[in-house]
Order: C-alpha cells, then sequence, then structure tokens
C-alpha cells in the first residue's frame, strides 16, 4: 500500500509532452473537486480542465482558485446527468469544444442517494440507479470516440468511476437489473457497484488501448456522505484532498495505462476480489445496460 507520501510523490512526477484534456462529472464538490485542483496544481496549470455538472457558480470557484497557463481552457458544461438524452447532448457538445476532439481523462463520480424508495425519472430510470451507474456507463458510452482520439495520438487514454470497486460481494438478479421488482435501499446502493466492474470489464474488451477502473474511495468527508449519513460519518474517513491524491495514483498509473483494473482506496489493484458472477450475469447487465441507457 502506498502512503500518502508516495502517493504525492508519484503523481509529482507525471509530466505529459502534450497538454493534457481532462473531463471530470461530478467535479463541483468532494472528491471530483479535489482531483480536479490537484492535477491541475501537480501540472502547473497546463490542462484543459471541463467540469460537467449543474453547479456553474461553485465550477467558477475553483477555476478561480486554479493555476493557469497561457493558453489553457477551464470550462463549466451544464448537465442535469439524470436523463439519458441530456448526457447525448452535453457529450456531443463536450467534443466539439474539447481541444484537439480528444479526452485524456474522464473521470465520472456523480453523487446522488435517498433513503426513502425509488425515484424515477421521466426515463423510466431510478435516480439512484442513474447516479451511480446508467450515467456512467452512457457518458463513456458518448465520449469513447474522443477517448480514441486522445490513443490514437500515442497519449494517455482513461476513464475512471469511482464508486465502491471490491467493497462486497454483491449477487445480481438478472430478472430484476432495473430493481422494478424488489427495491431495497440496499440493493441500489450496493449492486451498481458490480454493475461497474462489469461495465469497465466490458468496455476494456472492446476497445483496447484505453485504460478503465473502477476505484473505491472509502469513506470520505464530502458533503454528499453527510447528507446521507449525518454527523456520524464524519467520526471516520479522511479528506477529500487525501483521498484525491490516491485516486489520481491510480489514475496515473504508468502500469496499468490500458485494459482494466480495479482498485481500493489507497489505489492498489485489488484483481478480482469479490468480483464472482458468472458470464451469462455480465452479458445480462452489459445487455440490459445497453437498453437502458438508449435514447
Amino acid at each position: 500500500m502506498p502512503s500518502l507520501t508516495d502517493a504525492r510523490a508519484s503523481n509529482a512526477t507525471f509530466s505529459p509532452p502534450c497538454t493534457p484534456v481532462a473531463v471530470f462529472v461530478g467535479g463541483t464538490s468532494g472528491i471530483g473537486e479535489a482531483m480536479a485542483k490537484a492535477l491541475t496544481s501537480y501540472l502547473g496549470g497546463k490542462l484543459h480542465l471541463f467540469i460537467v455538472g449543474r453547479n456553474q457558480a461553485a465550477a467558477e470557484k475553483i477555476f478561480a482558485s486554479l493555476p493557469r497557463s497561457e493558453g489553457v481552457e477551464h470550462e463549466f458544461v451544464y448537465c442535469d446527468a439524470f436523463l439519458m438524452r441530456n448526457i447525448v447532448a452535453t457529450s456531443e457538445e463536450l467534443k466539439e469544444r474539447v481541444p484537439g476532439g480528444k479526452i485524456n481523462f474522464l473521470v465520472l463520480s456523480p453523487g446522488y442517494f435517498r433513503i426513502t424508495g425509488r425515484d424515477e425519472t421521466e426515463e423510466g430510470l431510478d435516480k439512484v440507479l442513474v447516479s451511480r451507474y446508467y450515467c456512467r456507463f452512457k457518458f463513456i458510452s458518448e465520449l469513447l470516440p474522443a477517448l480514441q482520439v486522445a490513443k490514437e495520438r500515442g497519449e494517455d487514454a482513461r476513464a475512471m468511476t469511482m464508486l465502491g470497486a471490491g467493497v462486497m460481494d454483491v449477487p445480481v438478479d438478472r430478472e430484476d437489473l432495473g430493481m422494478r421488482k424488489n427495491y431495497r435501499i440496499w440493493n441500489a446502493g450496493l449492486k451498481p457497484a458490480v454493475y461497474n466492474d462489469v461495465m469497465i470489464e466490458e468496455y476494456a474488451k472492446q476497445n483496447p488501448g484505453i485504460g478503465f477502473v473502477h476505484i473505491s474511495p472509502g469513506a470520505v468527508h464530502t458533503p454528499g456522505a453527510k447528507s446521507v449519513y449525518g454527523e456520524l460519518y464524519w467520526l471516520y474517513g479522511v479528506q477529500p484532498e487525501e483521498c484525491a491524491e490516491y485516486m489520481l495514483y491510480a489514475l496515473l498509473d504508468r502500469v496499468k495505462e490500458s485494459g482494466w483494473s480495479r482498485r481500493d482506496e489507497h489505489g492498489n489493484d485489488i484483481g478480482m476480489k469479490w468480483y464472482n458472477i458468472s458470464a451469462e450475469d455480465k452479458r445480462a447487465v452489459w445487455e440490459h445496460s445497453l437498453a437502458e441507457t438508449s435514447v
């Protein structure tokens, strides 16, 4: 396990030959914000940064705090990511706005949770499942062409989803993957972690040369966590800035710059820990994902 000092030292060595483009979905607070700030700082401001979310004021505050380098872009892109059609439109906008049509790093950490039962969008998807899975699947799908551009130029091309890799061995129900028949808070909270595993494995198989990471940030003092768990959550865990160093350590790992990997809260590769679902279940999750996110 790398120490925090080791993670920071490793991150500080990142020095790409070309100015990278990073897109953070859910980057206006918490871990996403801390990662965006840390990556920009390590690069001395030489980062084209795009933050996707709903809070433009928060994004502008982040941009104002960052070091700047001549010619770089710091832009906010509004998106209500609860709706798949919005993700399609936002992704088209991003592909037009990102310099050179490329994305080097796509980081997904949207946060939403509720404990009062199923709450569907107008597209018929539960909002918790959208936040924890469907919107991530759709953003990757729509932005793959921009990641491919980066790969074809010989540059970094990686996508990271932050949720719960290796947290628990959770079975999937092929007859109710969308949890319309048996919706429980436990199901909605934990099963999307397995879906994320299936997602990065399949995307990696279909897109050699691009890196896909599913990472568990662990217990972190974020506004979203506090809203769900209350003050008790603040008795343990770490600050977003500390967590962000480990998340960056995993994102920038030169050993695993392509293929797929599952990581713990310190950026360690956990291999297949608690990822025991069958090939049939994987195929069912993938086909379900394509169907539910189509618009």
